[in-house]
């Protein structure tokens, strides 16, 4: 008997644990079925409008005097709740605005029609075109443009831009000329004969290694006071100075020399029609006599003095 009373209060310990769990398992699952009920009725959050933008290149580079173009899709999302749109109707207008930088001008186009605005239908999808022109020549580098989508309907503020960048690349060109602007002289033989000329960098950066040359005819000796110039800037002007000597006995008459600047990305050249003068016979004879009769007068003076 004794241990029986023993036993009896570990018996009633297991029971009542065993009570408390059966009993709590209801409440759990009751619990998290009511957690699952209450999630189930929240609503989801409308789909929002938006404007959705693609383009395969929004950088590009073209050269000197040419049109930048930039292909682009837009498409309008409308969404749940649409704003601004009445019943019935499946498009909402946009205007348009492109931002770009001082010395451009730029537009968006729809086929050859310049865009200020447009209708997007609701989940249609509009090619459009961004053209950007440089109204004076730049200087290489990048230009950013920026073409934005507002919402024309009063109160919306829906709105969308994309970005674009035209890549200027360096300009080359080295111009060689006369400092008259004239292409004809007339020189001496038998003499240095100088004569100026004018290289200019007309590049939109620095030119190196530069080199001057010249084709004459067979005999005459043509050289600059400097053939080679290491770097010019752009926009620089040099002057050169050229020296011009025909043979002596070069026959009076017009002839063909050309002048050549080269360097590794430009180079130019001209011809100068050079007229040849040369001293007469008739011409010494001339001056001889006249030094004759100076010194003739000058002993008659002498003479004369003496007495």
């Amino acid at each position: 008997m004794e241990t029986i009373k023993r036993k009896l209060p570990v018996f009633f310990i297991i029971l009542s644990l065993t009570l408390s769990i059966i009993l709590m398992v209801p409440v759990a699952l009751f619990a998290q079925e009511e957690e699952t009920t209450e999630e189930e009725i929240v609503e989801p959050e409308p789909e929002p409008e938006e404007l959705i933008f693609d383009t395969k290149l929004p950088k590009i580079q073209a050269k000197e005097g040419e049109t930048f173009s930039f292909n682009f899709d837009v498409a309008y999302k409308p969404g749940d709740e649409p704003f601004g749109i009445e019943e019935g109707k499946s498009e909402k207008t946009f205007d348009i605005t492109v931002d770009y930088p001082t010395g451009w001008i730029a537009a968006v186009a729809s086929g050859s029609t310049e865009a200020p605005a447009i209708n997007l239908k609701f989940n249609s999808t509009e090619s459009l075109r961004l053209m950007a022109i440089p109204l004076i020549t730049q200087q290489p580098g990048e230009y950013d443009f920026k073409v934005t989508f507002k919402s024309a309907v009063e109160g919306d503020t829906l709105e969308g831009s994309i970005e674009f960048t035209a890549v200027a690349p360096p300009t080359y060109e080295i111009s060689l000329t006369t400092k008259t602007g004239r292409l004809s002289t007339e020189i001496t033989s038998g003499k240095d004969n100088h004569y100026k000329l004018i290289l200019e960098n007309k590049s939109s950066t620095s030119v190196e290694n530069i080199s001057l040359s010249s084709t004459e005819p067979e005999g005459w000796q043509v050289s600059f006071d400097q053939d080679k110039i290491e770097s010019m800037e752009a926009e620089e002007k040099i002057e050169i100075d050229v020296t011009i000597n025909p043979p002596e006995k070069t026959i009076a008459g017009d002839y063909m020399l050309t002048f050549g600047a080269s360097s590794e990305n430009s180079n130019d050249s001209f011809d100068l029609r050079v007229t040849v003068e040369t001293p007469t016979v008739w011409g010494i004879v001339g001056i001889g006599i006249i030094v004759v009769v100076i010194i003739g007068v000058a002993v008659i003076f002498a003479r004369l003095g003496r007495r």
